[in-house]
């Protein structure tokens, strides 16, 4: 299926941002192909949206190249074309560096960094062709400012050189007409964090209180809708960011 609606590729789309990100592109007349790590999570991320052909869900593990083929192939062949990409799949973890496993830096590099490097290959190869397109990766505030209370090494290493990859490959794509971006947010209100922390969580925050999904979601749309935006971190953090 082809039509003159735009698609966005939306990877870790099945809850969290994630699915608000659907959800908002939709509303907003977009395509979404959403990516997941379980057909199963997919088809109920499908019946919770109900957007018929409007909304496609490939299955694959982000961290590998084959799934960002995929996931390009599949966008493709229903909707003819990719014009935004966010790489919002993400796993986030905060406890004493030397606590982590190896097995746990493995998986936060295979779904952190590889996640976002090979959609974003991907995306880079099919935007240049076509001299448009928008790529835009969700990263964290806490990798702009490390906080004493939230010991995170492995998310501020990851998405802080997510930050800085985002700069560099805006001016890589500059020449095709293709921008990239960045959001970066606080603490946000998601099934991630449970009802009990939320107000521990919110007074890392200067404003006093957690993210809203829809607030994420009003900063990506933004940076979709943005042509001459790029090379941009923009935190939507409740001044988290801005200092202490």
């Amino acid at each position: 299926m082809s039509n003159a609606s735009p698609t966005v590729i939306i990877t870790g789309a099945t809850s969290g941002i994630g699915l608000g990100l659907a959800e908002a592109f939709l509303r907003e007349d977009y395509n979404v192909v959403g990516t997941g790590r379980s057909a199963e999570r997919l088809q109920a991320t499908a019946e919770h949206l109900n957007a018929g052909e409007r909304f496609v869900g490939v299955a694959g593990d982000v961290g590998q190249p084959e799934s960002a083929r995929k996931v390009f192939a599949q966008a493709i062949a229903h909707f003819g074309k990719v014009d935004v990409l966010v790489n919002n799949a993400g796993i986030f973890a905060a406890k004493p560096f030397v606590q982590f496993t190896p097995e746990e830096i493995e998986e936060q590099i295979s779904t952190n960094l590889k996640g976002t490097l090979y959609p974003s290959q991907e995306a880079a190869r099919h935007m240049s062709e076509r001299r448009a397109g928008k790529i835009i990766n969700i990263t964290a505030a806490v990798a702009m400012q490390p906080h004493a209370k939230v010991p995170a090494l492995l998310a501020v290493a990851l998405k802080g050189g997510l930050n800085q990859a985002t700069r560099a490959l805006a001016l890589e794509l500059a020449p095709y007409g293709v921008t990239v971006n960045a959001v970066a947010p606080g603490v946000t209100d998601t099934p991630m964090h449970a009802a009990d922390d939320h107000d521990a969580l919110g007074s890392l925050h200067p404003l006093g209180r957690l993210a809203r999904v829809d607030e994420i979601n009003a900063a990506v749309l933004y940076l979709a809708k943005a042509d001459f935006v790029s090379g941009t971190v923009l935190p939507v953090d409740g001044a988290y960011s801005a200092g202490r």
